[in-house]
Parts: C-alpha cells; structure tokens; sequence
C-alpha cells in the first residue's frame, strides 16, 4: 500500500488512532516482560548464590562438628 504523504501514512486511511494504539501497546506489553524476565533472571541468580553460599556453610559446619 502506497501513501501520498507522511501525514497519509500516519492517518493510516482513517484507521491510523487504532494501528498505532495497538503498535504502541504492542510495544509496551513487549517491553515490559523484557523487564521483567531482566530483573526476574537477575533475582534468581541471586537467590540460587545465597542458596550455595547456605549450603555451603551448613556443610562446613558439619564438617567443623564432626572433627570434633
């Protein structure tokens, strides 16, 4: 589909309020889980670090106690 002009293309023949309010929501829906799986990823690394560093710990001090 060719248009005449900018504003042609941007008024969509009469739709152009509907395209780019789904573009836009599109993106932002798309944006927002990018942002979340970032800061989720990062917070799961995180909790799986703390979780060794426990173990490890705990394994440590059955070792300590053990020894004895």
């Amino acid at each position: 589909m060719q248009f005449e002009s900018f504003s042609d293309f941007i008024a969509m023949g009469g739709y152009g309020f509907y395209v780019w309010l789904s573009f836009g929501s599109c993106l932002a829906i798309i944006l927002g889980l990018l942002f979340v799986s970032l800061y989720e990823g990062k917070r799961l690394k995180q909790e799986i670090k703390r979780q060794m560093s426990r173990e490890e710990r705990i394994k440590k001090a059955k070792q300590t106690e053990a020894q004895a």
